[in-house]
Parts: C-alpha cells; structure tokens; sequence
C-alpha cells in the first residue's frame, strides 16, 4: 500500500516561477546573468530530491527468495547513506541508516532494502516518522520474525540556522517484533552496527 500523495497538477512553470518569487524575497534579482537558470536547476534538484513520492517503497520488497536453506538469523544492512529533507524547513538531512530483519521463509536482495530506505527520504520528513516508515515497510512486505532500523543524521535546520549547533546527530530507532520482544536479539543487532560495544 502507497502513502503517496495524488498527483499535482501544477505546472514545471509554476514551479519555477515560484523559485523567482522566493529570489525576489529574498533580495536577489532573479533576471541578472548568475541566477537566470537558477529556477530551471532548483526545480531540476527538486524533482530528483523528492522523487520519493513517484515510489511506491514496498514494490521493490516483492520480488523474494525462497531458496535459503533453512537460514533464519538476522540479516543486517549497515551504513546505507542518505540525503533527506526536513519538512519544517526544508533544510537537508544527512544521516545513516542501518536496517535488519529476521526471515522466516524468504529474503530479498539487499539492495532493496537501501532502495526502501532512498524511497522514504527522498521526501519531506521527519526522522522519526522516517524511522516507523522503512520499519513498516519491511514488516509489512516481507513478514519477518522481527524488524529493527536505526538511523542516525545531522539536520541542517540546526546546524545552519536558529542554535547553531555544528558536529550534532540524533539518532532513533524502531524495533518491531523479536527486536521488541527479545532484549538479547536487540543487543545483537546493536553490536552489528556498532553501538554499544560494537565496532
């Protein structure tokens, strides 16, 4: 199931004129030289940025294996970079995920599991709600024993503006099933990725 928002219908034209707008707001002139291909680049950016939303994250978990020989301990995807964007103030979020389930019966392609990740932050976001969505996901498409994500990411609408803070990253996390249940099958999953003990 998609949580995608119904198509726009405004046009490339209004969008960029719109990038004119916020130039003219902000004190720039958008007709001289260096910025009159700046809202045909912004609305460019924009469309790969949040290309998320023409993604329907679950597709790319259908496609399984069945053929693992009995092999039912964690699998662990660590590291898996990502750009985002805040949808406060549409700053970039820059982070790490690190995603893993427990099989029952079948596995998917470890790339699907970095494409799922790309497919929910190519959107405006939260990091939380990031989090419980690609746990979600996973859970609901591949029917594990037990999720687990943790992402960890410095947001740029505080580095950049208000406090100011450089250097800070916030980390959450979304256990489902045995990674809920199981203090032990959790602790494993941290040592994998390196807290607590880890790396």
């Amino acid at each position: 199931m998609s949580d995608r928002p119904e198509p726009t219908d405004v046009t490339r034209e209004q969008a960029e004129e719109a990038v004119r707008v916020l130039l003219r707001w902000s004190g720039e002139d958008p007709s001289r030289e260096g910025l009159l291909d700046t809202p045909k680049r912004v609305v460019k950016a924009y469309r790969d940025w949040f290309s998320g939303y023409q993604t329907d994250p679950g597709e790319y978990l259908r496609r399984t294996f069945k053929e693992v020989h009995g092999y039912d301990e964690m699998v662990v995807l660590r590291d898996i970079e990502f750009e985002s964007h805040c949808e406060h103030h549409m700053a970039p979020i820059i982070g790490r995920a690190h995603v893993g389930y427990l099989p029952t019966n079948r596995v998917v392609g470890i790339s699907k599991l970095a494409r799922v990740v790309d497919a929910y932050a190519r959107r405006f976001q939260v990091q939380e709600k990031l989090t419980a969505q690609i746990a979600q996901c996973i859970q609901e498409n591949l029917q594990p024993a037990g999720v687990a994500v943790v992402i960890d990411a410095s947001h740029e609408c505080m580095t950049t503006r208000g406090v100011h803070k450089r250097g800070v990253s916030m980390i959450t996390s979304q256990m489902l099933g045995a990674f809920r249940d199981d203090a032990r099958t959790r602790s494993e999953f941290l040592q994998f990725i390196g807290i607590h003990g880890g790396r």
